[in-house]
C-alpha cells in the first residue's frame, strides 16, 4: 500500500490534525530533507505540545517580550519540532509577523535549525522549527558536567556558525538578533546549528537587536540602528565565549588583548590541549570582529576562511567531538513493512483505510474470547449499535463512532479487539491521545499477537512525544507482522 490518498481526501480530517503541507499538495520536503514552510493551526500546535504543557518547555526567556520554546510532536507527520510561543504583547502586527516568518521559512541550510512553519491565530504568534536534541552551545560550554567542550569542537562550532551567518547574508538576511551561545544548538549528529529564531525581529517594537547591552554592537548603542557588520561584532562575542568558557564583556577582553594579557582569556580547561599559535589566531580573529568601528571589522567571507584554516580533526564526526552517544534510532531506521511505516508517520488516511479493509478479521481469530456465531437475540440491540458505529467510522464521523462503540463495549456483549482498535484510532483523530493509547493497549491484551494493536500504540506514543516507547511498539508490531506473514505464531 503506497502513500496515495485516492479514496480519502485530507480535507475531512479535523483542523488540529491537518497537515498544511499535505493540504497544499506539496511534497513532504523540498529535497533538503526539511519540510517546506507551512502555516499550522493553533489547534494542531496545542495538540503537539499537550496543551502547551509545562513539561514540554525547553526554554523560556525575555522580559520585554517573554517567550517560551516547547518540544512538540506534530501528529500529522510524527515529526518532533521546537515551537516558540511569543508573549501576548509581542508582534502586534500580524501581517509583519507572517511576512517575516515566510521570508525566514524560505531559508534552508544544514547549518541552521530551519524554520518549517508558523501560526498566527487568535492573537497567538508561534514559530515551528527543526528540533535539536543535544542542548545548546551555552550548556556544553558553561554548564558541562563530565568534561569540558574540546578545542576541536569549539573551533568547529565557530566555523559552522560563521557559515550559517554567511549563508543568511547571501540570502538577504544579514541581521541576526540577539546572537549568543544559547542560539547555537546541536542536532542529532552532534553538529552545531544556528537557531532560525534570531533571524526574526522578536520584540514588542520589532526593532530590538540584543537583550544584553554589554554585548551589543557600538553602532546600535549610538544610533539605535544596526548594519550588516553588526552581526560580525556579535559573532566576536561568541568567539570570546568559546575561548574563555565564560562570558567576558568585549571591552574588557579588548583591554586584555591590547595589554598582551590575552592568555588570561583562555579557558584553563584547554591547557595542554591547544597550541599557542591556534589560540593566538582565534584571539586575533575575535579582536578584529570586535572593533569599535564597523569598517574595521572583517566580512563574513573572510571570517569563514580564517576559521576554515583553524579546523582540527576535520574528519572526526561531530558526535565524537561532542562526547555524546550517536543514537539515531527513529522510525526511518526501524525495519518496517509498508503498513508499519504508515503508522510510524501517522498517515491518517492510510491508517483509516487499513482498519477498514481489515474488517473484523482479528475478532474471528480471537475465538478464545468470543465467537460471532454464539450471539443470541439478547444482544440484537447491541449488534445494531455496532452497525451504527461501523457506519459512522466508515463515513469519518469519529465522534459518533466513539459513542456507538463505547455503548457496545459497555454492554459486555462481546470483547472485540477490532472495535477497541477502531475506537483507539477515532480517539486519536479527536485529539484524545491518552484514551487512544489505552484502547490500543486493551486490544493488545486481548490479542497479544496482533500487529495492529502495537502499531496503534506506537502511533499514540509518537503523537505524545514519547519516541522511545513509540519506536519500541512499532518494532514489536513489525516483528509480529513478520511472524504472521511467515505463517508462524508465537505463544
Amino acid at each position: 500500500m503506497g502513500a496515495r490518498c485516492s479514496k480519502l481526501s485530507v480535507c475531512w480530517w479535523p483542523p488540529h490534525f491537518k497537515s498544511p503541507m499535505l493540504e497544499n499538495g506539496a511534497a513532504a520536503d523540498d529535497g533538503s530533507g526539511v519540510p517546506v514552510f507551512a502555516e499550522y493551526s493553533l489547534d494542531e500546535l496545542r495538540v503537539a505540545t499537550d496543551g502547551f504543557s509545562p513539561e514540554r518547555i525547553v526554554s523560556e526567556h525575555g522580559e520585554k517580550a517573554p517567550n517560551v520554546v516547547y518540544r512538540g510532536t506534530l501528529f500529522s507527520t510524527g515529526r518532533t519540532v521546537a515551537i516558540k510561543r511569543f508573549g501576548r504583547s509581542a508582534w502586534p502586527d500580524s501581517r509583519q509577523f507572517l511576512e517575516e516568518a515566510r521570508a525566514v521559512g524560505q531559508l534552508r541550510s544544514v547549518r541552521l535549525a530551519n524554520l518549517i512553519g508558523c501560526c498566527c491565530e487568535n492573537g497567538e504568534r508561534l514559530l515551528v522549527a527543526e528540533f535539536m536534541p543535544h542542548e545548546t552551545l551555552a550548556k556544553h560550554l558553561f554548564h558541562w558536567e563530565t568534561k569540558p567542550l574540546s578545542w576541536a569542537m569549539r573551533v568547529r562550532a565557530a566555523f559552522y556558525v560563521a557559515q550559517a551567518l554567511e549563508y543568511c547574508s547571501t540570502k538577504g538576511r544579514a541581521l541576526y538578533h540577539d546572537l549568543h551561545a544559547y542560539r547555537v544548538l546541536f542536532d542529532v549528529d552532534g553538529n552545531p546549528r544556528l537557531s532560525c529564531f534570531g533571524l526574526m525581529k522578536n520584540s514588542r517594537d520589532g526593532k530590538s537587536y540584543s537583550t544584553n547591552l554589554a554585548f551589543t554592537p557600538p553602532e546600535y548603542l549610538k544610533t539605535g540602528r544596526v548594519i550588516p557588520e553588526s552581526v560580525v561584532y556579535s559573532f566576536g562575542t561568541i568567539l570570546l565565549d568559546l575561548l574563555s568558557g565564560k562570558h567576558i564583556p568585549p571591552s574588557h577582553a579588548l583591554d586584555l588583548i591590547r595589554g598582551k594579557n590575552y592568555l588570561v582569556l583562555m579557558d584553563s580547561c584547554l591547557e595542554g590541549h591547544v597550541s599557542s599559535s591556534d589560540g593566538t589566531e582565534l584571539i586575533r580573529l575575535a579582536s578584529r570582529c570586535l572593533q569599535y568601528e564597523a569598517r574595521d571589522r572583517p566580512n563574513l567571507k573572510s571570517v569563514v576562511s580564517a576559521l576554515g584554516n583553524l579546523q582540527k580533526d576535520s574528519s572526526a564526526p561531530s558526535h565524537a567531538l561532542l562526547g555524546i552517544q550517536h543514537d539515531k534510532e527513529n522510525t526511518e531506521t526501524i525495519s518496517l513493512s509498508a503498513i508499519g511505516k504508515v503508522y510510524a508517520r501517522a498517515d491518517l488516511d492510510e491508517v483509516h483505510e487499513i482498519l477498514e479493509n481489515d474488517g473484523y478479521c482479528e475478532d474471528e481469530r480471537a475465538t478464545f474470547e468470543v465467537s460471532f456465531h454464539s450471539w443470541t437475540g439478547q444482544v440484537s440491540d447491541s449488534i445494531l449499535v455496532k452497525k451504527h458505529g461501523d457506519s459512522a467510522f466508515q463515513s469519518k464521523d469519529f465522534a459518533t463512532a466513539v459513542e456507538c462503540y463505547s455503548r457496545f463495549i459497555d454492554t459486555g456483549a462481546m470483547v472485540s479487539p477490532t472495535m477497541l482498535a477502531r475506537r483507539s484510532f477515532a480517539y486519536m483523530v479527536l485529539g484524545k491521545l491518552q484514551e487512544g493509547l489505552s484502547d490500543a493497549k486493551k486490544a493488545a491484551d486481548i490479542s497479544p499477537e496482533w500487529p495492529t494493536a502495537h502499531f496503534l500504540q506506537g502511533m499514540a506514543y509518537l503523537g505524545m512525544g514519547m519516541e522511545p516507547e513509540g519506536h519500541e511498539e512499532l518494532k514489536q508490531g513489525a516483528a509480529l507482522e513478520a511472524e504472521r506473514n511467515a505463517g508462524t505464531r508465537t505463544v
